[in-house]
């Protein structure tokens, strides 16, 4: 039941007078491919997709809160579009509409407000095609109590990519001190390994590369009967359906076990690309954080990464400015990351989130320092990167095509292609050269002297 209701509105009045669509995702992939579930959906319901704002009559924000920033970026996103196209109804849905559903219901121009609890009915709560009455504009409600992994239409058909994402899991039980995320989520939930399969064999009908995601990603199958992991999802999926790639979105340092890293090494249909959270570098730190490993076990699994796929990708979340970070922790994050083989960094300066156990600690880091030590990690970040860059230079690599002149490396480099090329195919191509953010493939072309 819908948690709150607040300016009624009878939906399917409503959809009398709205046709087109555009729907606007924030944040994460799990957030991307909510977004392409959603988009689906409406458009089954008899809409129509239409390519930019201004020309739609619903604009759906599926928003993120993981950051005070995210949420400035929604409420941004709001007041332009009501600004720019005053005519159009809000839709604002995602994890901002999960834990403040009021105060976004409260903005001009907003008509609907649908929690991640409701995420999973907001076409029919826009369409009114449920097989209940939905009143109200705020759907919202405990999403602590959800059980089950809210299955969505699958989608075969991506607008704006041809690298779709997938999840196939949701929610996460870690409950780390500095994440508000559990709490507008719920607890960890898995995608029926039959309907994912499924889903796979229609998304490998239509591309070259399909990128399984979720929130707690690892944690696939520990809720579902038999004793299921990850792992087994993966070998079926490879077994079951003619996917030539699989990509592996982010996950935890625990669940990126010696079984997991060898499938990964040894099967070719699976991208070396190992993306694994750190946070921190500094073991008081992680305490803090409630982190469930040490740097000595994170370590571990970059080591046998390194070794077992010595050109893969390797990328990491950091946070800076964590509360009581000192000086010296940050020395020590900043040492660790020099040390290990990462080919990049995702950094992060710390956000307050009100309701999570680290919004209480004391010992804030004053906001100017946090930027400061944002700043060195990314330029370390950059470094090396643009060494992982410049030893691909002379290497063949498999890439999937992006658009005619664009690629995307088995280990996450973007590469520039000398010759035009039909997008979402799998190619291996020869690195010639690099420019400022790209590889650039060899040159097909002879070289002319004077």
């Amino acid at each position: 039941m819908p948690g709150c209701s607040l300016q009624p509105v009878r939906a399917k009045l409503v959809f009398r007078t709205m046709k087109r669509f555009f729907v606007q995702s924030f944040g994460c992939r799990a957030s991307q491919a909510d977004g392409a579930g959603i988009d689906a959906a409406l458009g089954a319901g008899g809409m129509t997709r239409v390519a930019t704002e201004a020309e739609a009559e619903l604009v759906v924000l599926n928003t993120c809160t993981v950051t005070a920033a995210a949420d400035s970026d929604a409420r941004q996103a709001i007041r332009r579009l009501q600004r720019e196209n005053p005519n159009a109804k809000i839709l604002v849905t995602g994890c901002y509409a999960q834990r403040a559903p009021e105060e976004l219901a409260r903005m001009d121009g907003v008509a609907w407000v649908v929690g991640n609890s409701h995420k999973a009915e907001l076409a029919d709560i826009v369409l009114g095609t449920g097989s209940e009455e939905y009143h109200g504009s705020v759907f919202a409600s405990d999403i602590a109590s959800a059980r089950d992994f809210k299955a969505t239409p699958v989608v075969t058909s991506y607008a704006d990519r041809t690298r779709p994402t997938l999840k196939v899991q949701d929610g996460c039980g870690n409950k780390c001190s500095f994440c508000i995320i559990p709490s507008v989520r719920g607890r960890s939930r898995s995608a029926a390994p039959d309907s994912v399969i499924e889903q796979v064999r229609e998304l490998a009908a239509h591309y070259a590369e399909v990128v399984l995601s979720g929130i707690n990603l690892g944690r696939w199958g520990r809720d579902l009967p038999g004793n299921l992991r990850f792992i087994d999802l993966l070998r079926h999926i490879l077994d079951e359906t003619p996917t030539q790639r699989i990509r592996l979105s982010s996950i935890e340092p625990m669940d990126w076990s010696a079984e997991l890293l060898s499938l990964m090494a040894s099967e070719p249909r699976i991208a070396k690309h190992v993306h694994i959270p750190l946070q921190s570098g500094s073991d008081s730190v992680l305490k803090r954080m409630y982190r469930k490993y040490r740097i000595h076990h994170y370590a571990s699994r970059i080591e046998l990464a390194n070794r077992l796929m010595p050109n893969a990708a390797i990328g990491a979340d950091v946070m800076t400015g964590f509360p009581g970070e000192s000086d010296f922790e940050f020395q020590e994050t900043v040492r660790f990351i020099e040390e290990q083989p990462f080919t990049y960094l995702h950094v992060f300066t710390y956000s307050e989130r009100p309701g999570t156990a680290a919004a209480d600690y004391a010992d804030s880091v004053p906001v100017a320092v946090r930027r400061e030590r944002t700043a060195v990690l990314r330029a370390l970040s950059d470094r090396k990167n643009l060494a992982f860059r410049q030893r691909m230079i002379g290497r063949r690599l498999s890439c999937v095509t992006l658009h005619e002149n664009k690629a995307l490396s088995t280990n996450y480099l973007p590469v520039e292609l000398s010759t035009p090329r039909e997008p979402n195919r799998i190619v291996d191509l020869e690195i010639g050269s690099l420019s400022t953010s790209c590889l650039r493939e060899k040159s097909l072309l002879p070289v002319l002297s004077n």
